[in-house]
């Protein structure tokens, strides 16, 4: 039986990165698994919170460095918390200003650009969904109330698309299939299946033809396949088992104002985390979102951060920011609120929590000194945080990401354009 590389990237739904080899024409470099370690405890859980336009740096970035500083205008929503998140300022991906370049916020990597790494412009999260999803029904969930952030990206390059409609995302993560439903995934997991064994039949005789260079990449190759299969054999698993009830109506009756639905998709992240779902989740804010109805806010997101310094069209701007901060408070108060199951802590406490963005101030198109902030997790915190090295350059964004991946138990020292970890200690 034979099977052409399209064939097979479709049939499996992007899961898999196909080799690039000298001696077959191929396309495409597999990434070589991390190590993995025996999970101890409590699960870790891993949340993404975005936007595409960056935080207007003056009202973003407290005034001072250490723990003991005034907490910034933007920022005062998590007062209640100071003591449990890191605000990081100095650190980017070292680009050039410009739209489309913040859809690297995850990865340090433009689409462009991405062929000459072996993970592609794969995004953080998906780096940590792919060590800790098959443990749950979902490797990882995002969310959106409009698409365009481009924020989540595969081993393969390709972009994910968020849900965008909380009725959807319920549907998905609530909702049980109908018999039939269920019959019909379990034929598609199947010929997923079925496939992956065509592909390892040929692999001893394309071997036998290939140089030393190419035989190692199919040894990267294979485990991939088996870590897919594994994949598979989970999905098969979680198909006849119910899904925790859970009900959003609330949030969902009367006006459907962006407070409301941004409500119902954190609080559905939240229990999906709680019931153990899945461990990792995006939750995007995008440019072109109407805010008209927070803070009396007159225009659009973007309009706002070309404001000219016109103090009026700033506070709009801020009043849009500092809903996007409220949104988390609230999100870690919900997780703080609950004991982790067999642990010390709260959820929160075993929650990793990343805000930011890809831009740094979407009123001067700069992609430099991003406004990061990790919250939870266990981690020592550190307050507000220069980055910048003696020589004063800022820190590549992706020293934080190989932290957190050794935090997730992911034995890696590099990740992209890394030129080493961000130091923050945990417990």
């Amino acid at each position: 039986m034979s099977f052409s590389r399209r064939s097979i990237l479709q049939g499996l739904g992007g899961a898999l990165a196909l080799p690039r080899l000298e001696s077959v024409a191929r396309g495409g470099d597999v990434p070589a698994r991390d190590s993995r370690s025996d999970a101890v405890g409590a699960p870790l859980r891993f949340l993404v919170v975005g936007n595409p336009l960056g935080m207007h740096p003056a009202h973003f970035f407290p005034r001072d460095f250490g723990t003991d500083y005034a907490m910034s205008r933007t920022l005062q929503p998590l007062e209640w918390v100071r003591d449990r998140f890191t605000v990081l300022s100095h650190t980017d991906h070292g680009m050039k200003s410009g739209h489309g370049r913040e859809i690297a916020f995850l990865s340090g990597v433009l689409p462009e650009t991405s062929h000459a790494f072996a993970e592609k412009n794969m995004s953080i999260d998906q780096l940590i969904a792919r060590h800790v999803g098959d443990d749950v029904r979902f490797p990882s969930i995002h969310a959106a109330l409009q698409t365009g952030i481009r924020m989540v990206w595969n081993a393969n390059g390709v972009e994910l698309k968020p849900f965008t409609n909380p009725e959807k995302m319920f549907e998905h993560l609530f909702l049980n299939l109908s018999e039939q439903a269920k019959r019909e995934q379990v034929q598609t997991l199947e010929r997923n299946s079925s496939i992956l064994d065509a592909v390892g039949e040929q692999f001893g005789g394309i071997k036998l033809r290939t140089s030393v260079a190419d035989r190692k990449r199919l040894d990267q190759f294979a485990t991939s396949i088996r870590e897919l299969e594994q994949r598979i054999q989970t999905r098969h698993d979680w198909v006849g088992r119910d899904k925790p009830e859970y009900d959003i109506s609330h949030h969902l009756q009367g006006e459907a104002t962006i407070i409301r639905r941004y409500n119902a998709i954190f609080d559905m992240v939240a229990y999906a985390f709680q019931t153990d779902l899945t461990r990792v989740a995006t939750i995007a804010f995008p440019n072109e979102l109407g805010y008209t109805d927070v803070n009396g806010v007159t225009r659009g997101y973007h309009a706002c951060t070309h404001n000219g310094k016109d103090e009026r069209v700033v506070s709009e701007l801020v009043a849009i920011e500092s809903f996007q901060i409220e949104q988390l408070s609230r999100f870690m108060k919900q997780l703080d609120e609950i004991d982790e199951p067999n642990a010390d802590g709260s959820l929160l406490d075993h929650t990793v929590i990343l805000f930011g963005s890809g831009m740094g101030y979407g009123g001067t198109h700069s992609n430099r000194n991003l406004p990061i902030l990790v919250a939870g997790g266990g981690f020592k915190h550190l307050g507000h945080v220069d980055t910048r090295s003696p020589a004063g350059n800022n820190m590549p964004l992706c020293n934080l990401f190989v932290t957190l991946m050794q935090r997730f138990g992911i034995e890696r020292d590099r990740f992209n354009l890394s030129t080493g970890s961000f130091d923050l200690e945990y417990a």
